[in-house]
């Protein structure tokens, strides 16, 4: 937030607090020392917002070209967490754009789960945000993101503004209270970049989605620009558009992303923010300047050591080790003696036999790369020291904390392996070593399931429905839309357009192109869907082929024409789903 502003009438800035609850007069603009948020949000045709319950929905209007929600206010609160009133824990990551928020099915609700009223509207916002069309997503509900905050000595009544955000994913999950347990669902929030609006919105954005005369793309101009980019190329943006922020000398926030002027593209909607330039000199970016792009030409060109025409894998290697610790939410960073015994496990088991077990050598070399930093070692040090000295100073290593950030998104971390498997380690077994670093179904597009299979998406309609792991998640699969796509094309395949005959019927088989399996985490709706023959569907899931963006099915090999995507109009596919497929074959880049 700039210095010495603050909230007003008509606009909302990200990290304001705000005064609710106790006077709803929306002539009174400051409360206690803080403004009012009825104040702020106070409009000529809209209902006064509400803060009273943890997800409040402002009512929908009919809309112009069809009916649409203003906006959802969500309020997490921290002060009853862990109790039996609220038993879920929301986690706020700001500083990478990511909320994990629970919806609100409690323990003595008899209603099923996804019909309270919060759960309810939000499961609504999520499939508008899955639409596979910007129309469509021109119409999607805006999350507006709230955390209660203790001022004055009480922690009832204040608010702190934390941003707009999209669902990304939605879980069901299982939770106990009373000694019993009951469904809710948590939702994956993405946090999107104001910085272009000085972290600020306007309240007019929203009164304009609220005006029954306004068409949607009318609506969409007075948004902020990363919503606008969102709906123009859906979630395959999100890297680019998703909040991220530095830490300064005082601890606070800031945007990485001068708020400069908004710098609209001809037509209704923007074109996406391009990534920064390398400077003309020469030099190499530094990591506050890392995007998802930079990040992959950086994998691309690693400095690895050479002897007779052979590449060393260590460095590939240590940095699946890397991507793996951020994929499990352990420390980026590592002691030594943790990198010595599992890196040097990977290098005996894939490394070279030409090549000696030297984990620290990519312990320290690594650094040239500025994706990897350590921690321990005296300023002085400048040359590669022995493992000696490793084991008497113990340092730290792993990867920067700008590339953690941007591989914590799943779509990045899936293109990161992808590049990495592609450019360094194709000769090698992709699934065992998948499994062994940790990074296990990264090497299909199904996945993981949660009987620790690996393999594709067939059969869908002889498994069962729904699956709980231990951690108490659930997905359930619906035979019924796989039955549904299938009619839909007829058993013919959208590849080569087979449709292979049985002794009675016809065959053909439905591939998630988001696998439903871990760490992808697919949505099972009809646009994440293809029908495929059986030979086509073992190569889409083992990433033999993919899907460019003009719609051509080509070899992951060598980018030679397979056959050219047979589309239905009644069958939405998502790009971004598409895209994320690609990202997973290494062929997102020079694609997109």
């Amino acid at each position: 937030m700039a210095s010495g502003e603050t909230s007003v009438k008509g606009r909302l800035l990200v990290g304001d607090v705000l005064r609710s609850g106790r006077n709803r007069n929306p002539e009174t603009a400051i409360i206690d020392g803080y403004p009012n948020i009825h104040h702020v949000t106070a409009s000529r045709d809209l209902a006064q917002i509400q803060l009273a319950k943890g997800i409040n929905p402002i009512a929908g209007v009919p809309g112009a070209d069809r009916s649409r929600r203003p906006a959802i206010l969500i309020r997490s609160s921290p002060w009853k967490a862990g109790t039996e009133e609220t038993p879920w824990h929301d986690r706020f990551d700001l500083e990478n754009g990511h909320v994990r928020y629970f919806g609100d099915h409690r323990v003595d609700h008899t209603v099923p789960v996804g019909n309270t009223q919060g759960n309810k509207a939000l499961l609504r916002a999520f499939r508008e945000h899955q639409a596979s069309t910007p129309a469509q997503r021109a119409l999607a509900v805006p999350l507006l993101v709230f955390k209660a905050v203790s001022r004055n000595r009480t922690h009832k009544g204040y608010v702190e503004f934390c941003g707009v955000a999209v669902i990304e994913r939605i879980e069901q999950i299982e939770q106990e209270a009373e000694g019993r347990s009951y469904p809710n669902y948590c939702y994956d929030l993405a946090v999107l970049d104001l910085s272009a609006e000085g972290d600020r919105i306007d309240w007019a954005w929203i009164e304009a989605r609220g005006d029954q005369r306004l068409s949607a793309g009318q609506a969409l101009e007075r948004a902020p620009r990363s919503w606008r980019q969102w709906v123009e190329h859906g979630h395959a943006l999100l890297p680019e558009v998703r909040r991220q922020t530095a830490s300064t000398g005082s601890g606070t926030a800031t945007p990485q992303h001068s708020s400069g002027a908004d710098e609209r593209s001809p037509g209704l909607f923007p074109a996406p923010r391009r990534p920064h330039d390398a400077s003309s000199s020469g030099s190499v970016p530094s990591s506050e300047d890392l995007t998802a792009n930079l990040l992959m030409e950086r994998l691309r060109s690693l400095r690895v050591h050479q002897r007779n025409g052979l590449r060393s894998r260590h460095k590939p290697l240590a940095l699946l080790w890397g991507i793996s610790r951020v994929a499990t939410g352990k420390p980026r960073r590592a002691p030594w003696h943790m990198f010595q015994d599992e890196v040097g496990g990977l290098l005996a088991e894939f490394g070279r036999p030409e090549f000696s077990v030297t984990p620290e050598y990519p312990f320290w070399h690594l650094r040239t790369s500025n994706l990897w930093d350590i921690h321990g070692l005296p300023p002085e040090q400048t040359t590669g020291p022995h493992a000696a000295t490793f084991d008497r100073l113990a340092p730290e290593a792993g990867m920067t904390e700008q590339a953690a950030r941007l591989l914590e998104d799943p779509y990045v971390r899936s293109q990161a392996v992808a590049v990495l498997r592609e450019t360094y380690l194709d000769d090698i077994d992709h699934h065992a070593l998948m499994n062994r670093v940790g990074l296990a179904g990264h090497a299909n597009a199904s996945g993981v399931q949660e009987d620790g299979v690996q393999g594709t998406d067939r059969d869908e309609e002889s498994r069962p429905a729904a699956r709980r792991p231990g951690a108490g998640s659930q997905i359930v699969r619906d035979p019924r839309l796989i039955a549904a796509v299938k009619r839909l094309h007829a058993n013919h395949c959208q590849v080569c357009g087979m449709q292979l005959p049985t002794r009675f019927s016809t065959y053909s088989e439905a591939a998630h192109i988001r696998g439903l399996g871990r760490p992808h985490d697919g949505p099972d709706i009809l646009s994440n869907l293809l029908v495929l023959c059986p030979n086509h569907h073992v190569q889409f899931d083992t990433l033999a082929i993919y899907i460019a963006t003009d719609d051509s099915v080509r070899r992951t090999a060598d980018d030679g024409l397979v056959d050219q995507l047979r589309r239905h109009p009644a069958h939405p596919i998502d790009d971004a789903h598409l895209r994320y497929h690609r990202a997973l074959c290494g062929r997102d880049l020079d694609q997109a």
